[in-house]
């Protein structure tokens, strides 16, 4: 079982800048692979980034060169470093854990850029 809490989000400008945090329960190099997702408003739910336990990540086209999925060992969280944010990126965005078969998801926290 994997516990994840997010932290991070709110109300950030155009081209402003936002970092998201999710903190694990356990070791998140025990984990498969770990990505952001993200819901906005009225529409389906979208993987934005992958990192696995090897430390591969991959991006959504429309993030690329944006934000930066990264991790800290040593505390066991997951970040989503957004840049340049677009008011396309209002969205719940939400961690998520692959382990041993199972899914796990973060709370979830409100992107909203607007001017």
């Amino acid at each position: 079982h994997v516990q994840l809490v997010q932290s991070g989000g709110g109300l950030v400008q155009p081209g402003g800048s936002l970092r998201l945090s999710c903190a694990a329960s356990r070791s998140i190099l025990d984990l498969d692979f770990m990505t952001w997702n993200r819901r906005p408003p009225g529409k389906e739910r979208e993987v934005v980034a992958t990192m696995t336990s090897g430390g591969l990540t991959t991006y959504v086209d429309s993030v690329k060169g944006r934000f930066t999925i990264s991790r800290d060992n040593a505390k066991n969280t997951l970040y989503l470093q957004m840049d340049n944010l677009r008011p396309e990126d209002t969205a719940a965005y939400f961690c998520h854990a692959h382990f041993e078969g199972g899914e796990y998801w973060g709370q979830g926290t409100r992107v909203t850029v607007s001017s």
